[in-house]
């Protein structure tokens, strides 16, 4: 599997290109859509996963859909192996993508490079460490891609979980 990050609009939201061989997922459409569009022309893209609505993580996300006749976070393609687990707290409808051989997550503004996503704007701080907590059961080795930033993995940022717990 190969990761391309293309950072997108005002906010500078990463989006991801998650391909193998001939097939690609298009990771948060965040806004432009052109530069989008030019990352993919070489793909069959067989799906769009969003991991949550604020506008800077789906800016483009009608034009993708249309353009390719896909379904939010509903892939044509037996190639991409993936478990969606809701992780509310940034949002109520935030949700991690996780493709567990491997051993990547998707995770949007849900946890950042040493930091977590703000509980502020629609979601809350209960659910926030629910989530927190419910990733504490998966492995520490586990590479995060987050919606802005440099990506981390999953033991560096559990270190710092309790920082958040009342």
């Amino acid at each position: 599997m190969k990761i391309d990050k293309i950072i997108v609009g005002a906010l500078e939201t990463n989006c991801y290109i998650v391909s193998i061989d001939n097939e690609c997922l298009i990771i948060d459409p965040g806004d432009d859509f052109n530069k989008i569009k030019e990352s993919v022309k070489n793909y069959q893209v067989v799906g769009c996963l969003v991991t949550h609505f604020h506008q800077d993580h789906i800016g483009a996300l009608e034009e993708v859909l249309s353009t390719y006749n896909l379904e939010i976070n509903k892939v044509k393609s037996k190639k991409f192996n993936f478990e969606i687990i809701e992780t509310p707290g940034h949002t109520f409808d935030s949700r991690t993508f996780y493709f567990k051989k491997d051993k990547i997550m998707f995770v949007g503004d849900f946890i950042f490079y040493h930091n977590i996503g703000r509980t502020d704007l629609g979601g809350s701080n209960k659910d926030m460490q629910y989530s927190l907590h419910l990733m504490e059961n998966y492995p520490d080795d586990i590479t995060i891609y987050p919606g802005h930033g440099e990506k981390t993995n999953l033991g560096e940022e559990k270190k710092r979980f309790s920082l958040y717990f009342n």
